[in-house]
C-alpha cells in the first residue's frame, strides 16, 4: 500500500483530472481527492477537510490558478500549491511562482508530477517544522517575558563589577525604583555600607568562573531611604551568549527577618525571665539576685546601665542597692528622698518616668551624677509588690532609645520580677527574725524550766546549766551536726524534767531512799517521755530525758537498753551527768578531785558508759 495523498484539485476537465490521478497512482500514492471548479467550492473544500497539496489548472472558464492561490493564502492554509496547464509560457510560470505557487507542470509532460509533489511535501514538512519551532520559541519567549514581568522576585542582570544591565518590573513594587532607573549604575551604591564588602566579594566569586549559585542576605536601600533585607541567589551566566551577565534573583525578606528577630528576642527574654525566676527561687540573698537581674536587664534591653534602689518606709528614703554599667559605683551615692530627683518622683507617683533626653529635662530631673555619666535616655520604673512600694528600677543609656511596645512591656515585666524578689527576701528576713525570736523564746522557757527544777532541788543548783554546756562541747567534739546540737542542748536542759512527777518527800529526802522510793524515783525518765512526747517541738530532744540513765551493759533503766541501742545523745550526756555529780557536794559524800573523777569515769567505760564517748570526754579540757 502506498502513501495516502490528500489532494485538492482545481480542475474543470474530468479527463485531465483522470490523467493526473493515474500518474499519481503509478507513483505509489493512494489518493483522497476532491475536485472543485469555482472559488466558493474551493473555500468550502478548504474549510471542510485537511489537505496535503493543492493542484490548480492555470485557467478555468470562471476561475484561475492565481485566484485559487489567493484564496488558499487568505484562508491561512500553508499548503504546497502546484500550477498545471496544457500550455504555459515561461513568463506565466514565473508570475505564478512570484505570486506564491511552489511549482508548475505541463499537462502534456506529467513525468515531473510525482517528483514535484514529493519535493513539495518534503519542503512543506520542513516549513511546518521550522514554523512550529519558531512558534514554540516565540511562545517560550512570551511566557518567559511574562514570567519575568510578573515575578514577585526581582530579577537583575549585572556586570561582575556590579553595574546594572537590567531589572525586572517587580523592582518598582519591592524597592520603589522604576525598572530602568538603576540601569548603568552600580548596585554597590545602594547596598548598606556595612555589607558592601560582602556583596562585592560575592560578585567577584560569582563572576570568576561558572559554578553553582551563590546565596547572600544583605540590606538594600529602598527609594524611600529605608533599608530592606534581600535574600539573593546569584548565578554566573556570562558564558551564555543569550545572557552574558550575572543573574541575580532577589526576594524581599524584611518582614520575615523582623518576625524571626522578634521571635528570637521573645525567646531570649523568656529565657532571661526564667533565669531570674530560678535565681529568686534558689537564693534569697538580694545581692546575688540583683547581680543576675541587672545582667539580664542590660543585656536584653540593650542599655548601658541599670540600678535598683530599695525604699525604706521608715526613713522615706531610697537607698542604692545594686547597679551595673555605671562608671562610678552607685554605693557611694547619697540616699534619694521620696519625691526628689528622678527616682524620688517615680517612687512618689508610682508610675514609670521616661525622659528621652536628660539634657532637655527640667532641672529637678537632671541629676548631676547622671549627666556626669553622659546618660541621654532615662527610664524609671516603680517596683511594687502586693500594692506596696519596694523600690525603683532605673534604666540609663548613653544614646537615644526608640523602644517598641514589646520593649516597654518587657521592662515592666522585669520590674515586676525585681519587686517579687525584694518582697520575697523581705518576707524571708522577717520570717527568719520571727523564727529566731520564737526559738529564743522557746529556749528561754526551757532554761526557765531547768532553773525551776534546780531551785526545787537546791543540792543540784546550777547543775543543769553546767551539764548542758559540757554536753554540747563534747557532742561538737564528736562532730555531731549543728542541727542535732540544738536538740541535744534542749534535751540536756530538760534531762530531769520527769522529776516534776516525783513527790517532794522522795525527791528532797535527806537520807537514803527505800526500795519502794527508788522504784518511784526511777520512774522520772518515763514521766519525762510522757510529758514531752506530745509536744512536736520537743520530741527530737527526748533522747536525753528518756534514756540518760540507761547503761552500756544493759543494767540501766527505764528500759534496760544496751550498747548502741542507747541513743548517742543519751550516752554522751550520761558521762557528763556523772562527772558533774561527782564534782558536787552531797550530804552523803564530799566533792571528788578531778583526777579521782576521771579515773572513776575511765573505770566505768564498757560497763556503765560507751567507751568511745569516755575516750572523747577525757580529751576535753574542762
Amino acid at each position: 500500500m502506498g502513501y495516502t495523498l490528500r489532494l485538492l484539485l482545481v480542475e474543470d476537465s474530468p479527463d485531465d483530472a483522470e490523467l493526473l490521478f493515474r500518474e499519481l497512482r503509478r507513483g505509489g500514492y493512494d489518493l483522497t481527492v476532491e475536485r472543485v471548479e469555482t472559488g466558493p467550492d474551493l473555500i468550502a473544500a478548504l474549510d471542510r477537510g485537511v489537505w496535503d497539496i493543492v493542484i490548480a489548472d492555470y485557467s478555468l472558464p470562471h476561475f484561475s490558478a492565481l485566484e485559487a492561490l489567493a484564496l488558499v493564502r487568505q484562508r491561512g492554509a500553508d499548503l504546497p500549491f502546484i500550477v498545471a496547464s496544457g500550455t504555459i509560457g515561461e513568463d506565466t510560470a514565473v508570475g505564478a511562482m512570484k505570486a506564491g505557487a511552489h511549482d508548475f507542470i505541463v499537462k502534456g509532460n506529467l513525468a515531473r508530477l510525482v517528483p514535484a509533489i514529493a519535493r513539495e511535501l518534503h519542503e512543506a514538512r520542513e516549513r511546518h517544522a521550522r514554523r512550529s519551532a519558531e512558534l514554540a520559541l516565540r511562545d517560550r519567549e512570551r511566557r518567559f517575558r511574562s514570567l519575568i514581568e510578573h515575578a514577585s522576585d526581582i530579577i537583575a542582570l549585572l556586570a561582575p563589577d556590579g553595574t546594572v544591565h537590567y531589572t525586572s518590573p517587580s523592582i518598582e513594587r519591592v524597592l520603589g525604583y522604576a525598572p530602568r532607573e538603576l540601569a548603568g549604575q552600580s548596585i554597590l551604591d545602594y547596598v548598606h555600607p556595612e555589607e558592601v564588602a560582602r556583596v562585592q566579594e560575592l560578585l567577584r566569586r560569582a563572576g570568576a568562573a561558572p559554578g553553582p549559585p551563590v546565596e547572600l542576605e544583605f540590606r538594600f536601600r529602598h527609594r524611600d531611604s529605608t533599608w530592606r533585607v534581600l535574600d539573593a541567589v546569584v548565578n554566573n551566566q556570562l558564558d551564555d551568549p543569550g545572557v552574558q551577565a550575572i543573574v541575580a534573583n532577589a526576594r524581599d525578606i524584611t518582614e520575615r527577618t523582623r518576625t524571626e528577630e522578634r521571635m528570637q528576642r521573645q525567646l531570649a527574654r523568656l529565657a532571661a525571665l526564667r533565669t531570674i525566676d530560678m535565681t529568686i527561687t534558689a537564693s534569697l540573698d538580694l545581692r546575688v539576685t540583683f547581680r543576675v537581674f541587672l545582667d539580664q536587664v542590660t543585656a536584653h534591653l540593650h542599655v548601658d546601665a541599670a540600678a535598683v534602689l530599695l525604699f525604706d518606709p521608715h526613713t522615706q528614703f531610697l537607698e542604692y542597692a545594686a547597679s551595673r554599667g555605671f562608671r562610678k559605683e552607685t554605693d557611694t551615692r547619697a540616699p534619694v528622698r521620696l519625691g526628689e530627683g528622678c527616682a524620688g518622683r517615680v517612687a512618689l507617683e508610682r508610675r514609670t518616668l521616661r525622659i528621652p533626653n536628660l539634657a532637655h529635662a527640667d532641672d529637678s530631673l537632671r541629676p548631676p551624677i547622671l549627666l556626669a555619666e553622659e546618660v541621654v535616655a532615662y527610664y524609671g520604673v516603680p517596683l511594687i509588690a502586693k500594692g506596696h512600694l519596694k523600690g525603683v528600677l532605673e534604666i540609663c543609656h548613653r544614646a537615644a532609645i526608640d523602644p517598641d511596645p514589646e520593649w516597654v512591656d518587657f521592662l515592666e515585666t522585669l520590674a515586676g520580677q525585681a519587686a517579687i524578689a525584694i518582697d520575697n527576701a523581705m518576707l524571708f528576713d522577717e520570717l527568719q527574725h520571727s523564727n529566731m525570736e520564737l526559738a529564743l523564746a522557746y529556749d528561754t522557757t526551757l532554761e526557765g524550766w531547768s532553773r525551776a527544777l534546780d531551785l526545787r532541788d537546791r543540792e543540784t543548783e546550777g547543775h543543769t546549766q553546767r551539764v548542758t554546756e559540757v554536753t554540747v562541747r563534747l557532742a561538737r567534739a564528736m562532730n555531731i551536726s549543728s542541727h542535732d546540737l540544738v536538740h541535744i542542748r534542749r534535751g540536756a536542759l530538760l534531762h530531769d524534767i520527769g522529776k516534776m512527777g516525783i513527790p517532794d518527800g522522795i525527791l528532797l529526802k535527806p537520807g537514803p531512799l527505800s526500795e519502794e522510793e527508788w522504784a518511784i524515783m526511777r520512774r522520772h525518765p518515763v514521766y519525762a517521755y510522757e510529758l514531752l512526747a506530745p509536744i512536736p517541738f520537743l520530741r527530737p530532744a527526748l533522747d536525753i530525758p528518756y534514756c540518760h540513765h540507761e547503761k552500756w551493759d544493759g543494767t540501766g533503766y527505764p528500759r534496760g537498753l544496751r550498747a548502741e541501742q542507747i541513743p548517742l545523745a543519751a550516752r554522751i550526756f550520761a558521762v557528763v551527768d556523772v562527772w558533774d555529780a561527782l564534782h558536787s557536794d552531797r550530804p552523803y559524800r564530799a566533792t571528788w578531785g578531778e583526777e579521782q573523777v576521771r579515773s572513776h569515769i575511765r573505770g566505768l567505760a564498757s560497763s556503765h558508759f560507751d567507751p568511745h564517748v569516755v575516750e572523747m570526754f577525757l580529751q576535753l579540757a574542762l
